[in-house]
């Protein structure tokens, strides 16, 4: 077996990579349907738990969790706990959220006009294979 020394271009792309990975991370957890529904819920003021279980149709209550987990993770929500009992937890947008929301109103406004043709397409498509 040939060892070769490929320290230097190793550390050089991987480097890279991290930074290309992060960039991927951030697109991946604010793409997907669950985490949207929350941001597109939170960007009008602060929504309890409950209510954006009942506000995003199909969530579990785990995954429903994780995303608001991930989300205040990279800094888009922020979680407010309320000393009472039963304790009162609320979700808010940050301003980095925020900026995001127009884009992603966009997005599901356009998806929405062209739900209906898309729909046509997959029919036609399945249609001729």
């Amino acid at each position: 077996m040939v060892q070769r020394n490929t320290d230097v271009s190793a550390q050089v792309h991987d480097s890279h990579d991290s930074a290309a990975c992060t960039m991927l991370e951030v697109l991946d957890r604010v793409s997907g349907k669950w985490a949207i529904g929350i941001l597109l819920a939170t960007a009008h003021g602060p929504v309890r738990f409950t209510e954006l279980e009942r506000t995003i149709k199909g969530i579990s209550r785990r995954m429903l969790t994780l995303t608001l987990r991930n989300l205040e993770r990279d800094g888009l929500l922020v979680r407010t706990v309320y000393p009472t009992v039963p304790p009162k937890v609320e979700y808010t947008a940050t301003d980095i959220a925020l900026e995001l929301y127009e884009s992603l109103a966009s997005l599901t406004s356009w998806a929405e006009r062209h739900r209906s043709a898309i729909a046509a397409a997959r029919d036609a498509y399945d249609r001729s294979v």
